[in-house]
């Protein structure tokens, strides 16, 4: 155009009178325009060049943005006015399972559970187009109908035509969520072990005073009931006073069993013959009106564990399957091996491998989901104020758990119960040895006992007591005065039986000191918390409180012979 104009001013100004003079000049604008003709291509070419460069810039950009937005690490969708994903990018398709087409086009609510798409509603609704974006957890499908968890963060924008689109970036916090619940679980189980660890404080803490006064009420009832002027009706009632004693005395032993306190000696045991002697006394404890179905499996596997723990087990599991039977049914028990057992994540410290498996099942009245969860709870129960204590299904579980094994249970409300206890196999019969009772026949003796014991009560009863079966008793209220007897008694002295938990000092303090001073080497100890039992060298050198009079004597005169071998 410049060059154009140049030319017309050249003619412009060629005039009559200016012939030579108006050539040249025409010649001139003529170069001048051609020059600033070329010029200008060049620089057209120059900014065509530039605008091709731009164009591969931007394209090489977009590439780059379009490899970004596909291989991002989470998912992205468009999605529409109307709940329609209009873009998706190939990780969303990678994480759902389905090919890029197949979600393109399709409401997103298709990838999302069913009872979570309120949640999604809310979220859509909830966002506003200031570009603020709002993010929730919820459920969502993968195109195999696999279902994870994932966390939805939406913006609100608007489309090139200025339509209302939602901007969602989806995450799979599937692991995430699982290291939540475990957390959760772990929390719930250290919850209950902080539980069980109160109860044992509790238990540990009054099961000494509390089998102290029981020993005297137990061995007052059993002398009275030797007594042969009182009538026919007060041994009656003597007798019914004693057997609520010894209940007492089991309540105790399941606080302590319960919280893990109570000292057991295992053996190698045969499910087998064991829950056969045990099915004797159950059929008497339960009554006529169950019937009781056993099926044991033949080469059962045996196990390492106190067969007075497995008779607590089926015990308690039998009276709870009587009250829930109600009347007239039937309680199955049965017995089965079972390899390569994976116990459940609930199952702390049951480690995989071979159990054998004890099940007891009823078909009582069942037990609710909701009451499922608890029955293992310490002081659970569903049972009518006084008619259960909420620790016979709890320390059933700790005496599993104690022997390393673990417990299913499974309910149909109206149809039953059934339990299932996998006990370990036990690849070792010397793994474990029972501590058995001494056999002694004889309890009468004729020499000198020291007895230490601080609570004057039963002092005074185990003095009768020992007098009675031929011994001559020094009685010691505390240490300093079995000191003192021992001083002036030490040649004729041939037992010391003395409590373990005293004021001033302990029986082993006590012990070591009559040792040193006087020569005293012959200690029966006694307790009434049965966990001091681990701590006595030799175990028949203990006996736990509450105690009979006569097993008392028993242990004595068996101390006593087995120091003169």
């Amino acid at each position: 155009m410049r060059a154009e104009a140049h030319l017309q001013t050249a003619r412009d100004t060629d005039g009559p009178g200016q012939g030579g003079n108006n050539e040249q000049l025409g010649a001139e604008a003529t170069e001048r325009a051609i020059h600033e003709l070329r010029v200008h291509q060049v620089e057209l070419e120059l900014q065509n060049e530039e605008l091709r460069q731009t164009q591969l810039e931007l394209d090489a950009s977009q590439a780059r943005w379009i490899d970004l937005y596909d291989t991002a690490p989470t998912g992205y969708c468009t999605v529409d006015e109307s709940g329609l994903i209009v873009l998706a990018n190939l990780t969303l398709s990678s994480l759902l399972r389905v090919t890029r087409d197949a979600i393109v086009g399709q409401p997103l609510t298709n990838f999302i559970m069913k009872e979570h798409q309120d949640t999604y509603y809310l979220l859509r609704n909830e966002v506003v187009t200031d570009g603020t974006p709002v993010s929730s957890e919820l459920q969502m499908r993968r195109g195999d109908e696999t279902p994870f968890w994932a966390q939805l963060t939406v913006t609100a924008t608007l489309d090139t035509h200025s339509r209302p689109e939602r901007r969602i970036v989806i995450g799979d916090i599937t692991a995430r969520k699982q290291a939540e619940e475990e957390s959760s679980r772990l929390h719930a189980q250290l919850q209950q072990a902080e539980k069980l660890e109160s109860v044992g404080r509790l238990a540990g803490g009054v099961a000494h005073d509390y089998n102290n006064t029981l020993s005297v009420i137990l061995g007052r009832i059993e002398l009275a009931l030797q007594d042969q002027t009182i009538s026919q009706s007060m041994k009656e009632h003597l007798t019914e006073v004693q057997t609520a004693a010894r209940r007492s005395g089991d309540f105790m032993k399941q606080l302590l069993s319960f919280a893990r306190r109570q000292v057991v000696s295992p053996q190698v045991l045969n499910l087998n013959s064991a829950v056969a002697r045990s099915l004797m006394m159950l059929r008497r404890l339960i009554g006529e009106q169950i019937r009781f179905s056993w099926e044991p499996t033949k080469e059962l596997w045996l196990v390492t564990m106190d067969p007075l723990q497995l008779d607590q087990i089926l015990t308690n599991l039998c009276l709870n399957a009587r009250d829930a039977i109600g009347g007239v049914g039937t309680i199955a028990i049965s017995s089965t091996n079972r390899s390569d057992v994976i116990p459940p994540k609930t199952a702390a410290g049951a480690p995989p491998g071979d159990y054998a498996q004890l099940t007891v099942s009823d078909d009582g009245c069942g037990i609710s989901e909701d009451l499922l969860k608890r029955i293992f709870e310490p002081f659970y129960t569903s049972k009518d104020v006084g008619k259960g204590t909420g620790l016979g299904l709890s320390s059933v579980h700790g005496a599993v758990q104690q022997n390393g094994g673990f417990i299913n249970v499974s309910s149909v409300l109206g149809e039953g119960t059934q339990f299932e206890i996998f006990l370990p196999r036990c690849l070792d019969d010397n793994r474990a040895q029972v501590v058995l009772e001494p056999k002694t026949t004889n309890s009468r003796g004729h020499e000198t006992i020291l007895v230490v014991e601080d609570e004057p009560a039963l002092l005074k009863l185990i003095a009768r007591s020992l007098t009675g079966q031929g011994y001559t008793v020094l009685a010691a209220g505390g240490p300093q005065e079995a000191l003192r007897l021992a001083e002036q008694h030490s040649s004729s002295i041939a037992l010391v039986l003395s409590d373990l938990r005293m004021p001033e000092m302990n029986g082993y303090e006590l012990a070591a000191q009559l040792r040193s001073a006087h020569n005293l080497s012959i200690h029966l100890f006694m307790s009434g918390y049965p966990a001091d039992r681990a701590e006595v060298d030799e175990p028949g050198f203990f006996i736990a409180k509450p105690f009979s009079l006569t097993k008392l004597a028993r242990r004595v005169r068996h101390v006593l012979e087995a120091s003169d071998q």
